[in-house]
C-alpha cells in the first residue's frame, strides 16, 4: 500500500484533476525528464547517492544559514495550515517587485507553475513557440493538450534569436516563451533587446519569459522584464528559489502578470503546493545579498575550471553566465554517460541539430576538477 505520493504522481493527479485527464506513467516519465536525448532514454541512471549531481542545475551551497534559521523556527507551526504565511509571503514579495499582490501568483517552484501554464495555454488546442533547445517543460505539458510547439533553432553562439522567433509566430500563436539566461546554453541576451520582443509581441501575444538563473547574473546585469508587467502589457515573469537561493528541495517559485493571466494560470494550480518551511525559507532569503555574492563568486571559479578545460581541448560552447555550460559531446552520448556515472559524476546529453550535446552543471571547484579529470579520461 502507498504511504506517500510522489512526484511522478502529484503531476499525474495535478493534471487530472485540472484538465479530466489521466496520463501514462511513460508519458508523466518523459515531462519530468524533458528534453530526454535520445542517449539518455536508452541509460538507466542508478542509485543518485554518493555522485556528484552535475545534472540537475543545483546550487550546492545553500540553503543560506538564514534560510535554514528560519526554517528551523517556523517548525512549530508545522501543525497549522499556512494561510497566513502565504499572504504574508505574497506582500513581501509585492513589494519586492513593486506591484499590488493581485499580480503575484505562487507555486511548488517555477517547474509547478510552468506546468501550470502549459495547462492553460495548452489546452486552447494551438500553438506555443519558444527558441530551442531551452527547458521544455510548459512547452511539453502543452503538448499533452494537443497543442503544437513551433521550435526555433538558437543562433550561432547559442543565444535565443530573436528576429526568427518573431518571424515564427502564427495566428494561432497562443504564448511565446522565452528564456533569458537560457536553459540548457546559459547565454544571456541583451536585455533590451529582450524587452523590445516582448513589448512588440505581447501587443498580439503573451510572452512568458522564464528568468530563473537572473539572480546567477552581477546586480547591474539583473534587467527584469517585471517592468513590463508594471505597464500591464501580457507578459509573465517566472522566478523561483530553487537556484542561486539553494532551495530546489522546498520547493517554491512565483510569477508576476497583470490579474487576468493570473487567474488564467492560477486556477490549474492546487491549493497548498508549498509549506510553512518553504515560505520561511524563501523570505529569508531575499535580499540576502551577501549570500548570493557568495554563490556567484564561486560558480564563477568553478565554472571556469571547466570552460578553461574546453578552451584547452579545443571544445567550443555558448558563454555561459549561469551555474551550467552547454558543449558538443566528443564521443557518443550513451558512453559518456555510462562511464561518467561509473566515475562519480552525473550529467545531462541534449539532441540538437542531429548532434549530441553535453549539459554539465557547475558543482563546487574540487568538484569540477574532478570532473574535467574524469571527462578528460572518459572522451580520450
Amino acid at each position: 500500500m502507498k504511504t506517500q505520493l510522489s512526484r511522478r504522481d502529484w503531476f499525474k493527479s495535478t493534471v487530472a484533476l485540472s484538465a479530466g485527464l489521466t496520463l501514462s506513467t511513460s508519458l508523466v516519465d518523459r515531462l519530468l525528464a524533458s528534453p530526454m536525448s535520445l542517449a539518455e532514454q536508452d541509460f538507466n541512471f542508478k542509485a543518485l547517492n554518493g555522485k556528484v549531481r552535475l545534472n540537475a542545475n543545483e546550487n550546492p551551497y545553500g540553503p543560506s544559514s538564514k534560510a535554514k534559521e528560519a526554517v528551523m523556527q517556523i517548525l512549530s507551526e508545522g501543525n497549522r495550515y499556512p494561510f497566513d504565511a502565504i499572504n504574508e509571503f505574497k506582500a513581501v514579495l509585492a513589494k519586492k517587485e513593486g506591484v499590488p499582490v493581485e499580480y503575484l501568483h505562487v507555486g511548488a517552484g517555477s517547474g509547478d507553475l510552468l506546468c501550470q501554464a502549459g495547462t492553460a495555454f495548452g489546452i486552447e488546442g494551438m500553438r506555443i513557440a519558444s527558441g530551442y533547445p531551452t527547458f521544455a517543460l510548459l512547452m511539453s505539458y502543452s503538448q499533452v493538450f494537443n497543442a503544437t510547439w513551433d521550435k526555433v533553432d538558437l543562433n550561432e553562439k547559442l543565444e535565443y534569436d530573436y528576429e526568427a522567433l518573431a518571424r515564427a509566430i502564427k495566428t494561432d500563436t497562443r504564448l511565446v516563451f522565452i528564456c533569458n539566461p537560457n536553459n540548457p546554453t546559459g547565454t544571456l541576451v541583451d536585455p533590451q533587446k529582450v524587452k523590445s520582443f516582448c513589448e512588440e509581441v505581447s501587443k498580439n501575444t503573451p510572452v512568458y519569459a522564464d528568468e530563473a538563473y537572473l539572480e546567477f547574473l552581477e546586480p547591474a546585469q539583473q534587467v527584469s522584464m517585471v517592468d513590463l508587467v508594471k505597464k500591464d502589457m501580457n507578459v509573465i515573469v517566472s522566478r523561483t528559489f530553487s537556484k542561486v537561493y539553494g532551495l530546489a528541495g522546498l520547493r517554491i517559485g512565483y510569477i508576476v502578470a497583470k490579474p487576468d493571466l493570473i487567474k488564467k494560470i492560477s486556477k490549474y494550480g492546487g491549493d497548498f503546493p508549498f509549506s510553512q518551511t518553504a515560505i520561511a525559507a524563501a523570505k529569508a532569503s531575499l535580499g540576502d545579498e551577501n549570500f548570493m555574492a557568495m554563490v556567484r563568486a564561486k560558480n564563477a571559479d568553478a565554472r571556469k575550471v571547466l570552460t578553461d578545460y574546453l578552451a584547452q581541448n579545443k571544445i567550443t560552447c555558448g558563454k555561459s553566465l549561469t551555474n551550467f555550460v552547454f558543449f558538443p559531446a566528443p564521443k557518443d552520448g550513451k558512453t559518456i554517460l555510462t562511464k561518467m556515472e561509473e566515475r562519480g559524476y552525473l550529467m545531462r546529453i541534449w539532441d540538437y541539430q542531429q548532434k549530441e550535446w553535453c549539459r554539465v552543471s557547475i558543482g563546487t571547484e574540487d568538484e569540477m576538477k574532478g570532473f574535467v579529470k574524469a571527462f578528460g579520461d572518459v572522451v580520450s
